[in-house]
């Protein structure tokens, strides 16, 4: 599965901000430098994600962005599909003439490549941003005690 960085900067946004949930809204630059994201193209992909309605953002000096949902309602499958276009399509068309016009090898591994495709859905779409968070935050508390050591 390839994932664009669009989507991999668009997770790291909604973590930071699943990180901060209910303090206050989060600016752009702060996120950016957090998760070393370059800055214009963090506002591209808080623009898109705004658009597809995970995050809300509030004009002003307090200003920032939100989350629209609880972080356990927000799954990566949610997020990559708001960056990169739906998951849900099939890799190939499964038409009479698509199947004909296919190379044996092709025929041979669409199930296969299906199944693939089914399994890493399966998967974006069972991890939450609240796991996402609990793993950060578990990950922080290991690197942290490591240094005391």
């Amino acid at each position: 599965m390839k994932v664009s960085s669009k989507a991999t900067y668009g997770i790291l946004a909604a973590l930071d901000l699943a990180l901060h949930n209910g303090t206050s809204p989060v600016q752009a630059k702060s996120i950016a430098r957090r998760q070393a994201i370059p800055g214009r193209f963090l506002e591209q992909v808080l623009h898109a994600m705004k658009h597809a309605g995970l995050v809300d953002g509030l004009r002003g000096a307090q200003g920032g962005y939100v989350l629209n949902k609880r972080p356990a309602d927000i799954s990566l499958a949610e997020i990559v599909e708001a960056l990169d276009g739906p998951l849900s399509q099939p890799a190939h068309r499964h038409t009479a003439r698509a199947s004909r016009d296919r190379t044996k090898p092709e025929s041979l591994l669409a199930t296969v490549w299906e199944q693939v495709r089914q399994a890493e859905l399966n998967v974006l779409s069972a991890v939450t941003l609240k796991e996402l968070a609990e793993r950060h935050q578990e990950l922080e508390r290991e690197r942290t005690l490591m240094y005391h050591i």
